[in-house]
């Protein structure tokens, strides 16, 4: 028969591991949860700036020629109907280059288009982070070495991350001579932020 002290030993190892196990079920559990909100706002904002994409290309007032308004059309349908997954990366992309091309000549677009374009391309930048900081997050957890080997996400898919260029690029403003002054970021559409050079000082000689 075991010795008291080395079955007193044996409860508390077997409840600290079962604390443990529940602790990491449950943190998993609210890993996932987190995952599929992220995922369902990253959803609702991709949608969005489709709408506000098909929107400059059905709205006759917002600017954009002929062209433009028929491949900004077919650019953002392809992105509110697609039926396939596996290609959601690579349609929103196409999305996120006609809106860079709004972006780049502002003065082409009706302002108010262009202000629901911008709004909408940094709703998706801000949700696109939050959810691939989730999938970081969880993708963490499960790679560690007692969840893998006690299966304890189960069945669950592991989450992947949600790739896509949102960035927009600098906007030119046009100067009141009609040349374009410096690219200007716009904040929280960018990756970075643009500060402004700082005035050059002047020596004592």
């Amino acid at each position: 028969m075991l010795p008291v002290g080395w079955l007193i030993f044996a409860v508390a190892v077997a409840i600290l591991l079962s604390m443990w196990v529940t602790f990491t079920l449950t943190r998993l559990d609210r890993l996932h949860a987190r995952v599929d909100a992220a995922w369902a706002a990253l959803d609702a904002q991709l949608v969005r700036r489709a709408a506000a994409l098909l929107h400059v290309a059905e709205a006759p007032d917002s600017g954009a020629d002929a062209g433009q308004r028929q491949r900004f059309e077919a650019d953002a349908r392809a992105a509110m109907n697609l039926e396939s997954p596996e290609r959601r990366q690579a349609v929103e992309n196409v999305v996120g280059r006609s809106i860079s091309e709004i972006v780049v000549a502002p003065h082409a677009i009706a302002e108010p288009a262009l202000a629901e374009i911008r709004e909408a391309a940094a709703r998706v930048l801000v949700a696109r982070r939050f959810y691939n900081d989730a999938v970081r997050d969880t993708r963490a957890l499960r790679a560690r070495r007692m969840p893998r080997l006690l299966r304890l996400a189960g069945h669950v898919d592991l989450p992947q991350f949600f790739d896509i260029d949102d960035t927009l690029p600098p906007v030119t403003v046009p100067s009141a001579l009609g040349r374009p002054e410096p690219a200007v970021t716009q904040p929280g559409l960018d990756s970075g932020v643009t500060e402004p050079p700082a005035p050059n000082e002047q020596d004592g000689s």
